[in-house]
């Protein structure tokens, strides 16, 4: 049997050639941006070849494979078939993880009948209109701007861009929130979030990202950050506000997408993992699409052999 893929560790070098990959392909899953991948690439033990036009991201999770469904340009009916057979040669089935209705829709047409999918809700995407996140208007954000005038009582608060030079003050009230505020139910998954913030805090300039903070009296009260998805989409990936602080939460939400450019249409906030004050939370600024995500997997009937 021959390797048909190379796969590797991803390096911070192959943001050219996987950036370039996920653009022509302009999904819309949180998942399908280089800063993500980069920031859960030790959380996920992920591995990336460069295959036929393709990224191919390949993950273990509880001693379970699964692929990213491939991003990029050429013979995606072959480069599947490929995998198939290099997982069955593996000793495991072809899975693919976190995949939308539009992903399904293309398996179906090129392989119909040979997956079966697992709806996965707590893998969501929450995606807004940019606009109504930056204008907050009419009744159903009634609320939001209550507490973003509350907030304004106070008229010592400021926004600032997340530079070089605030970026380690960002980071240490990020880790303050963390001691303070999250719930711990899974110490495991509790360190790899914080592992995941370290490393966008450590290659924020490299990998690119934009981020806000706000000030009050002097302190860092809430901060996020994030990057553009694909061409009309901006996505979330860190957001921490202090809950003691009514208003923090929705003024660092409406400043940043009032600065988000015109040009983008959405914005993803990502998934809520399941946790249902997360949920109701995101569910209360009245998200345009939920985009529901399944685990997709090649029935073993179906499983080619490499020669």
């Amino acid at each position: 049997m021959h390797e048909i893929f190379s796969f590797k560790k991803m390096k911070h070098e192959d943001k050219k050639w996987i950036k370039k990959r996920l653009g022509e392909s302009n999904y819309n899953g949180c998942e399908y941006c280089f800063g993500n991948l980069f920031i859960w690439d030790s959380t996920y033990n992920q591995e990336v070849a460069d295959y036929k036009g393709f990224l191919i991201a390949k993950a273990l999770v509880e001693n379970r494979v699964g692929f990213l469904f491939p991003a990029g340009s050429g013979d995606l009916k072959q480069v599947i078939s490929d995998l198939a057979a290099y997982c069955a040669n593996s000793g495991y089935p072809l899975t693919f993880g976190n995949i939308t209705n539009d992903h399904k829709a293309v398996l179906d047409d090129l392989f119909p009948g040979a997956f079966f999918y697992t709806e996965n809700r707590d893998a969501s995407d929450y995606i807004y209109l940019r606009e109504n996140l930056a204008i907050l208007a009419g009744k159903k954000y009634h609320a939001k701007r209550n507490h973003i005038a509350r907030f304004k009582d106070n008229p010592d608060w400021v926004y600032e861009p997340i530079t070089a030079k605030n970026l380690d003050e960002c980071y240490e009230m990020s880790m303050e929130w963390h001691k303070k505020y999250r719930e711990v139910e899974d110490y495991e998954s509790y360190q790899n979030e914080l592992n995941a913030i370290r490393l966008a805090f450590e290659h924020f300039l490299e990998l690119e990202f934009d981020g806000g903070l706000i000030r009050l009296n002097g302190s860092i009260a809430a901060l996020t950050m994030g990057e553009q998805l694909n061409s009309d989409t901006y996505v979330i990936h860190i957001e921490k506000a202090l809950p003691h602080i009514q208003g923090a939460y929705a003024i660092i939400n409406q400043q940043f997408a009032q600065r988000v450019p015109e040009f983008i249409k959405y914005i993803n906030r990502e998934d809520d993992l399941g946790n249902e004050g997360l949920r109701r939370s995101k569910l209360s600024y009245h998200p345009e699409i939920l985009l529901t995500k399944f685990d997709a997997t090649l029935k073993p009937t179906i499983a080619p052999k490499m020669p």
